[in-house]
């Protein structure tokens, strides 16, 4: 994970806030089990700024305590890289993720945990 702040001091009131960037799918999972959010969203970004020109994206982010904590999936092969989520392709051959069964997947790594997982274009 990466912050703003340093682990070696506590965090002022006003440090206390903004996001945090989940390196692993585990570490993710970690938190909300700690942490334990009453939702979290995932986002399907399909815009090709990453570094291999890839266009679809997913990224998860659980709200905790005026902290956002940030997982981003990329694309390796057929799937993603950290949920090896699979990729659809269009008629064109385009790549992208299926919102119905990447929220399933979401749902099915929470099961235990109360939980609500929201799209952000339907939130």
């Amino acid at each position: 994970m990466t912050a703003k702040t340093s682990p070696d001091k506590a965090a002022t009131p006003e440090e206390n806030t903004g996001q945090i960037r989940v390196r692993t799918w585990q570490q993710f999972k970690q938190l909300v089990a700690e942490k334990k959010p009453g939702s979290i969203v995932y986002i399907l970004e399909q815009n090709g700024f990453t570094a291999d020109k890839e266009v679809t994206i997913l990224r998860v982010i659980m709200l905790h305590q005026q902290r956002y904590y940030i997982f981003i999936d990329t694309p390796k092969g057929d799937a993603l890289r950290e949920t090896a989520i699979p990729l659809c392709k269009d008629k064109n051959g385009t790549r992208f993720l299926d919102d119905q069964e990447v929220k399933n997947y979401i749902k099915a790594q929470f099961e235990g945990e109360k939980l609500e997982v929201y799209s952000f274009w339907t939130t």
